[in-house]
């Protein structure tokens, strides 16, 4: 979309080479005579395990204006529009991330703090099968990452996305230092990096078992000095310490969501939108 493009320098048309956007999606826009779109704010099904519960949410995104249609009031009638339609669709939940946090605290959304955990990395095991670099590139190797993110467990039963395809692909593509491995014992993608202080990122695991830390720093033939985990690490069969994630954007959640949760939580940054 030109729009967002012109606003936040993002090319979405990468999806393209993935099969296309995400099929959920509802925008809700303006277009001016000619047919260019001036305002836009996008709703999506964005399933989520909370708290144990598998919960039907939705997230929001791809919110803009252009300048010269700002202060007409368009982006609000949007934003009513999405909501309202997402309500009575039947959506539990309302998430979405933004660096203007004030602009969405009177539709009820609530800032959620984001933790990373780390920790010293587990007592190392033997490898049990083996591991590959993935290339999206590789028409091959994007039809094995599809098929198990179509397949997948969430990764933590406390927060995590059960079902969310595009976001993954895209920012895989975003940021060049995630890595992308195929485990064969058990089945898994694993998006990782690894940092300059030695440091095991784990960002997200794809499959329909979450095997424990130990099992995938050995398959994977790392050891670091320490590790951090993007998302609650509690089928990972090792504890780290929460630590406030610094980032220029806040993650909301619309209603009472944020009050319940049991714990501190981190949505994986392959699914951030």
């Amino acid at each position: 979309m030109a729009l967002l493009h012109d606003t936040f320098g993002i090319d979405v048309s990468i999806q393209d080479r993935f099969g296309g956007p995400d099929p959920t999606s509802m925008p809700f826009a303006y277009f001016d005579e000619n047919g260019i779109c001036v305002a836009n704010f996008s709703a999506f099904s964005m399933p989520m395990m909370i708290d144990g519960r598998l919960v039907a949410a939705a997230g929001f995104q791809s919110g803009a204006v252009r300048p010269e249609w700002r202060g007409r009031g368009l982006y609000r009638d949007l934003m009513r529009r999405a909501f309202n339609w997402c309500d009575a669709q039947g959506f539990e939940r309302g998430l979405l991330l933004t660096d203007k946090p004030a602009l969405y605290e009177p539709c009820e959304f609530k800032i959620l703090p984001q933790h990373q955990f780390s920790g010293p990395p587990p007592v190392a095991v033997q490898p049990i099968g083996s591991s590959r670099t993935l290339s999206l590139d590789n028409s091959g190797d994007l039809a094995l990452v599809k098929r198990l993110l179509g397949e997948r467990t969430p990764v933590s039963s406390i927060f995590a996305v059960a079902a969310q395809m595009e976001m993954f692909l895209l920012n895989s593509c975003f940021d060049a230092g995630i890595r992308l491995s195929y485990l064969d014992h058990p089945e898994l993608v694993v998006a990782w990096k690894s940092t300059e202080a030695d440091c095991f990122q784990l960002l997200d695991i794809a499959g329909r078992i979450i095997p424990p830390l130990s099992v995938l720093l050995a398959v994977l033939d790392q050891r670091p000095s320490c590790v951090e985990v993007c998302f609650p690490p509690d089928r990972l069969d090792w504890q780290g310490n929460p630590e406030p994630f610094a980032s220029h954007t806040s993650l909301m959640v619309r209603g009472a969501a944020a009050d319940r949760l049991a714990g501190p939580v981190m949505l994986s940054p392959m699914a951030e939108f």
